[in-house]
């Protein structure tokens, strides 16, 4: 579980999140959602530490995380699964050794352990046979599925999804939501997930929160989010026309 209450952020003299308080609980994907510049990616960044905050707390379970160290933090971070906007992927590297490399950074694994655990991740993910390619050989959703075996290739408590599906095609997009759910059960992990996709939202949103102008305006879940009662909530959905879609149907 992670819980954050009365979290402030500010860049310089602007203040970029307000009082935001939210709990995200293990077994469910937790989508952030609001407009470019509504504050969004900040609130993941600093869950993960890479932003530091002004006021406020961040608890992972009992664990205050904004209030540790660099070396207490990353023994939180040992824990903690992150697929990037874009995959992120270092380019110079195979597959394998993407995947290996936070088992090299956080673990004493012997290489067939490492080599097994990729293996793994990589089947898990439904790709097979492809250790030694490089990003710049696979597909934009192929690249997305290695960023996501590399994210649970330690076995995380705690999954952050930073745009997943951006740049990929609506097909492949519906198999990374799926993927990323099926995952979040499968292994009872919290999971957050940045996005301004509705479809995602309608697809694998257990909990939502809409963020706007740093504010936490609306939570709910994708079965609630169409009545809202919020205006801005309401401008964000039919501005994406899936509520429209979905009353055609």
């Amino acid at each position: 579980m992670i819980k954050v209450k009365d979290l402030n952020k500010h860049f310089g003299q602007q203040q970029v999140l307000y009082d935001i308080s939210i709990s995200y609980l293990p077994g469910e994907c937790s989508l952030i959602i609001g407009a470019s510049g509504s504050g969004k990616t900040v609130l993941l960044k600093s869950l993960v530490g890479l932003h530091e905050v002004e006021s406020g707390e961040i608890w992972y379970s009992d664990i205050q995380f904004n209030t540790l160290n660099f070396k207490e933090k990353k023994e939180i971070r040992k824990e903690i699964g992150m697929l990037f906007q874009g995959s992120a992927l270092f380019d110079f590297a195979t597959v394998e050794e993407n995947i290996r490399f936070p088992m090299d950074f956080f673990t004493d694994w012997s290489d067939k352990e490492k080599l097994n655990r990729v293996n793994f991740c990589l089947e898990r993910v439904n790709l097979k046979n492809v250790n030694k390619l490089m990003p710049s050989e696979l597909s934009g959703g192929m690249q997305k599925r290695v960023g996501i075996a590399r994210a649970i290739a330690l076995n995380p408590k705690y999954l952050f999804c930073d745009e997943p599906n951006s740049g990929l095609d609506p097909q492949t997009s519906i198999l990374i939501d799926q993927l990323i759910s099926e995952i979040t059960k499968e292994y009872n992990m919290t999971t957050v997930v940045n996005t301004h996709d509705m479809n995602s939202v309608m697809e694998i949103g257990d909990h939502v929160g809409f963020i706007h102008k740093g504010h936490l305006l609306w939570e709910g879940n994708m079965d609630n989010i169409l009545k809202s009662g919020c205006k801005e909530v309401d401008d964000f959905v039919f501005a994406s026309g899936m509520a429209r879609k979905v009353k055609e149907v």
